[in-house]
């Protein structure tokens, strides 16, 4: 079924040592019938991932890039307990198989896990599907529902209490992007003095701590090809960590694009939030805080971060290649996008001042008319 993801060609210089990893599993008492298929997924930033298709059983192996030391995006170890260790309260992540940290089986360490068969929605859903406004709505209630979910796992008293630092994760947060993003600054792009001072300024208390995914898209769910509405999966699990909700939230809103927004915003769209019957940005927010009961005093804070935080992260990337340590053509632009997220922060900033002001209320009373 062509809606179904799978892998392509083994990229150049990518290469996976099938025969070095195939005994080692079988080392870990893995049945392996068959001869193996190997092909890699061209999705996600940082690490590696392959399919090993057996006759008996379908794998996917994770390891981290040539030349990087296992920490932070690249450690597996961390990885694989995660998905491990949430999978009892969380069911739709895959099911681990072993986990290797003997660098001498293919020169880093790398872990295993079964494949979830099922469609994976990257920026237009698949033609061979006729999905209703209806069904649009439900897929889009769906995915949220399945971020609430998560954000009410039980994490005390697991293993899962020594995934973050817990109490102070907002403050973390911004300070520690503020960092990044000014050393990672070029001269083509903004500063974002305003919007970083407004955020430093406006750190809330935690609304509560939980497990949150941290790059939580469309493109990281898996959908059951029989009912294409309902998640079967979820993936890339590499920055899951124990923090505030919103956080979460307000991250994932800022990958969310609307149909109303601007052309630089739509030239980076990576999931299907523009069509029809899908949730706007404010009434993804009106929908978590009316099912999870949280209230915050600030919200657009939280959305004001996201963005900032994704500018941080293009804005690494774009370094790269502004200093030549890249050429990856995909990364050439990628300062206009900045730009573009800097102009948003501060709409956002404006209007939340005006919602506190008597007049500016008002204002927006008329404006939403």
């Amino acid at each position: 079924m062509a809606i179904i993801d799978i892998g392509g060609n083994v990229r150049n210089g990518e290469e996976l040592d099938i025969q070095a990893v195939e005994t080692w599993l079988k080392n870990q008492q893995v049945d392996l019938q068959g001869q193996v298929q190997v092909t890699q997924y061209s999705g996600g930033a940082s690490n590696w991932t392959y399919r090993l298709k057996y006759d008996n059983v379908d794998l996917i192996l994770r390891r981290p890039p040539k030349g990087t030391k296992a920490k932070s995006a690249h450690d597996m170890a961390r990885e694989y307990h995660v998905q491990n260790n949430l999978k009892p309260f969380y069911p739709v992540l895959p099911e681990m198989v072993a986990l290797c940290q003997d660098e001498s089986v293919i020169g880093c360490d790398f872990y295993v896990m079964k494949r979830i068969e099922g469609i994976i929605p990257r920026a237009n859903l698949p033609k061979e599907i006729d999905y209703t406004e209806a069904d649009v709505r439900q897929l889009c209630i769906n995915v949220l529902d399945k971020l609430i979910e998560l954000h009410q796992v039980p994490y005390q008293g697991t293993a899962l209490e020594q995934l973050g630092k817990g109490d102070g994760y907002c403050r973390r947060q911004v300070e520690g992007w503020d960092k990044r993003y000014v050393k990672a600054r070029t001269k083509n792009v903004p500063s974002f003095n305003y919007v970083r001072k407004w955020l430093l300024a406006n750190i809330p208390a935690d609304t509560k701590t939980c497990v949150i995914h941290n790059d939580w898209r469309f493109d990281n769910v898996i959908l059951d090809p029989q009912h294409p509405t309902e998640v079967i999966g979820v993936l890339d699990w590499e920055m899951a960590t124990l923090g505030d909700p919103l956080m979460d939230l307000g991250s994932a809103l800022a990958y969310w694009v609307e149909e109303s927004d601007n052309k630089i915003f739509k030239a980076t769209r990576r999931q299907p939030t523009n069509r029809k019957g899908m949730f706007s940005r404010q009434q993804v927010v009106d929908y978590y805080l009316q099912q999870t009961g949280l209230t915050p005093e600030n919200w657009a804070f939280y959305e004001v971060f996201g963005l900032f935080r994704l500018a941080g992260i293009a804005q690494q990337i774009y370094y790269r290649y502004y200093h030549q340590q890249t050429d990856n053509p995909a990364f050439k632009n990628l300062w206009i996008v900045i730009n573009a997220i800097h102009l948003r922060a501060l709409k956002l900033i404006a209007k939340q001042k005006m919602a506190n002001h008597p007049i500016g209320k008002q204002i927006l009373k008329r404006i939403s008319k």
